[in-house]
């Protein structure tokens, strides 16, 4: 049976017909250059978007619009914020390197021979920074050839196009190229969200859910509640799109999102550029929010004018009432942030929502203990590096040369595509950067995500270094549990580089020009877009040709093809051992950490030797060292999880609040259930993993009153029972059995639906997809 017939026999033919319907479902105007033969889909979304409003009576918000108008089935699905699982059919998915690898091989596995969506993979997460950007470039290209050769035969050969290392972020690569109003995008990173700074709903999810999409199976998301922001007055002086993020993870805070979009409104819109909108969206991911999104605008016009994409700009233009929230639509939430009197802020340490407005920054570090001297500022990133965050910067740096001075601190710059670095390097700004003391470093993701070789300082030494970055927990950018990493805007991180201090207020505080003289810095001034227009550098793309072969060694360590996980024998979860009682934060870093382990993203139990290496054992406050429950010693979590699973002795790990925040890596599902465990039990998730632990059979569990979690005991056995009648909305029992033969009785909550259920059942969501397809033969 050929592939088209087996995927409308799974996917029901509603959806096939309008893959494969007239243009009078799609609009003429192709995606993007590199895909002619797919076009925008307004016409359908606005038919959709009419169906459901008709249906629910009511008026919508965009992000309502945006995920109602590609809706599977928009004449049934029950629709209800915060309950209802939808059923959706994304326009595109785009994967990281990092996490592609997983991804690329769990589609290999499914045995389909071309993706059914659009698809592209980015080079961006395997290049470390060291020396600069084109050694550093060099380097990565030598030590990941494998890898790179893997995703460039897999993409090549299952339809996916492949951007090759040193292109570009994925985000800043997605909104120069791919981005556009009212797209649905599903990313394998958590900041996926950027995309919002062109109008789309761009979300990030697992590997898992990508293969879904691209086998061409309905994508499930919890309908989301929407919190509206409501921008008023106008951004000014020092203050950036930065700082409206950062303000609004003042006031949400980390979890404060789950479970929502964000969505931006009113007059103060119009002030922000595309890119000041796409910082905004991209750093929403550090709230916990599904994704942030703002209505089409004449910023959005000018910049898809600017990559070339007039065409779309125009036709978004015939459909803006689509785009745009209708009058009286309901929010759950709403907060107003008045743009004329928001100060810089920057957040920190520790945690992105950890705010301090910058007359306050100088006093919070004093009375905290925050080392004071700044060692390092780096500038860039897919949040903060478009062309108008590098003028601004550099109108900064100009000032500082002009009075004779260069960074006190170590200074970098990463552009967030080749586009970005060859542009500012036209024009000028490279230059004025390096004359500054900075260095440019490759168009990747670098220390923002731990790539980073980092001399200055020793493991261990308290330091403070100041980003432009997105996220700035514990360890993140030098696996240095010491370093106070600060998040700011590229203004505030270039200024403190010429004083190199974190106290440093430049509003109010003079500096010392080389001749003895005192100044003040002025408020930087910057270009939304560049005049001479973007110089699109090095052509990077590999258009997937269809055909080829893709081959990975048995002896490989960078790379392995998987094996299914073991399908549920039909019985109760009984006396299993905690591996873990993690206190405090755990997010997805914690759990599986970057850095250096990056390398092993394809080769799943070489990963797994990196599980919950600094997640804090809430029994003795230490990381990595955990007692085994059998033979009663000490040693490494992975090693202690290993040796459960060789004697056949399941497990599970208790968490605390908002378990799995962070990055949407699903290695740090993948690895618990390869190494024997069967559930994670917390206080509560963070949406992403949760999903990604349903995906590979794993039981993500809640107290059901968060006290419980204060009555278990690391010496515990867990029976978790009632699975014969597991069902949706339907609570679990787990039984703690304590070392005294003394029992504690605790009452689980989920968020299983019945689809997800039988995930469970069949051991992954994979092994899931492959019982269906084989039925449909």
């Amino acid at each position: 049976m050929n592939s088209l017939l087996r995927l409308s026999q799974l996917a029901g033919p509603a959806h096939i017909r309008a893959l494969h319907s007239s243009a009078s479902i799609w609009s003429k105007v192709p995606l993007s250059k590199f895909e002619p033969n797919a076009y925008l889909p307004y016409e359908r979304l606005s038919q959709n978007v009419k169906i459901v409003k008709d249906r629910l009576k009511r008026p919508l918000t965009l992000s309502e619009k945006i995920l109602y108008g590609h809706l599977d089935q928009p004449k049934s699905q029950d629709i209800e914020r915060g309950v209802s699982y939808l059923r959706l059919r994304p326009d595109r998915v785009a994967m990281q390197d990092a996490t592609a690898q997983m991804a690329m091989l769990q589609f290999i596995s499914s045995g389909l021979p071309q993706t059914a969506v659009p698809s592209t993979i980015h080079c961006d997460h395997l290049i470390e920074a060291q020396k600069g950007g084109s050694q550093d470039l060099s380097r990565a290209k030598d030590l990941n050839k494998e890898v790179y050769n893997f995703l460039a035969t897999a993409g090549s050969k299952y339809g996916v196009g492949f951007w090759k290392p040193g292109s570009g972020i994925i985000h800043q690569i997605i909104l120069e190229n791919y981005a556009f109003p009212g797209l649905l995008l599903i990313g394998t990173d958590s900041h996926t969200p950027n995309g919002g700074g062109l109008g789309g709903l761009c979300i990030g999810v697992g590997g898992a859910d990508a293969v879904d999409v691209m086998a061409d199976i309905p994508w499930e998301l919890k309908c989301p509640k929407v919190i509206g922001i409501k921008l008023t007055g106008k951004l000014n002086g020092w203050t950036s799109a930065k700082d409206v993020i950062l303000k609004v993870a003042d006031i949400l805070t980390v979890k404060g999102g789950t479970g929502a979009i964000v969505e931006y409104f009113g007059p103060g819109v119009d002030s922000i550029s595309a890119t000041g909108m796409g910082t905004i969206c991209n750093m929403g991911a550090e709230i916990g929010a599904t994704t942030s999104v703002f209505p089409y605008n004449e910023s959005m016009y000018k910049y898809l004018e600017a990559t070339g994409r007039k065409d779309i700009a125009e036709e978004a233009k015939k459909y803006q009432s689509l785009l745009t929230a209708d009058d009286g639509a309901h929010y759950d939430q709403i907060i107003e942030i008045n743009l004329d009197t928001l100060t810089p802020h920057v957040n920190g340490p520790f945690t992105p929502d950890l705010a301090s407005p910058i007359d306050k920054l100088g006093e919070n570090a004093k009375k905290n203990g925050w080392p004071l001297d700044v060692k390092v500022s780096l500038i860039g990133s897919c949040t903060n590096s478009s062309y108008e965050d590098m003028t601004r910067a550099a109108s900064i740096a100009q000032q500082a040369l002009a009075k004779g001075l260069k960074a006190k601190t170590i200074f970098t710059i990463t552009p967030g595509s080749e586009q970005v670095r060859a542009t500012i390097e036209r024009d000028g700004l490279s230059k004025i950067f390096a004359d500054f003391g900075g260095m440019v470093l490759a168009n990747a993701c670098g220390p923002c995500i731990g790539q980073w070789d980092r001399q200055d300082v020793k493991k261990g030494e308290k330091n403070t270094i100041v980003t432009s970055y997105n996220r700035n927990f514990t360890g993140r950018n030098d696996a240095n549990p010491a370093t106070h990493g600060f998040v700011t805007s590229p203004d505030i991180t270039t200024a403190m580089a010429i004083s190199g201090r974190l106290d440093f207020n430049p509003l109010t505080d003079e500096l010392t020009a080389a001749d003895g003289s005192k100044f003040k810095l002025q408020p930087p001034t910057g270009l939304d877009l560049p005049p001479k227009g973007y110089d699109p550098g090095e052509d990077t793309f590999q258009a997937p040709a269809g055909s080829g072969n893709v081959d990975v060694a048995p002896t490989s360590d960078r790379l392995q093809l998987l094996s299914p996980f073991d399908k549920w024998d039909g019985k109760d979860l009984e006396d299993m051992k905690i591996l873990i009682k993690v206190t405090g934060k755990c997010t997805t870093d914690h759990i599986s950490a970057a850095g250096p382990w990056l390398k092993y993203r394809g080769h799943l139990d070489n990963i797994s030797n990196n599980l919950f290496l600094t997640a804090v054992n809430a029994e003795n406050g230490e990381m990595n060292k955990v007692k085994n429950q059998v033979t009663g010693e000490y040693g490494p979590v992975p090693a202690t999880a290993r040796k459960y699973k060789a004697d056949g002795v399941r497990w599970v790990a208790i968490g605390d609040e908002n378990y799995g925040e962070g990055s949407s890596r699903e290695h740090a599902a993948l690895e618990p259930r390869h190494l024997g465990g069967r559930a994670i039990i917390t206080k509560s998730f963070a949406r992403i993993h949760e999903t990604n632990l349903k995906k590979q059979g794993m039981l993500p569990l809640t107290f059901a009153n968060a006290a419980d979690y204060d009555k278990i005991d690391p010496s515990d056995n867990v029976s978790i029972v009632g699975l014969n009648s597991f069902a949706p909305g339907k609570p679990l029992k787990a039984v703690f059995k304590k070392t005294n033969g003394s029992k504690v009785e605790v009452v689980l909550n989920h968020t299983f639906n019945e689809q997800q259920i039988e995930w469970f059942k069949a051991g992954s969501a994979l092994n899931r997809m492959k019982e269906v397809f084989a039925k449909s033969q």
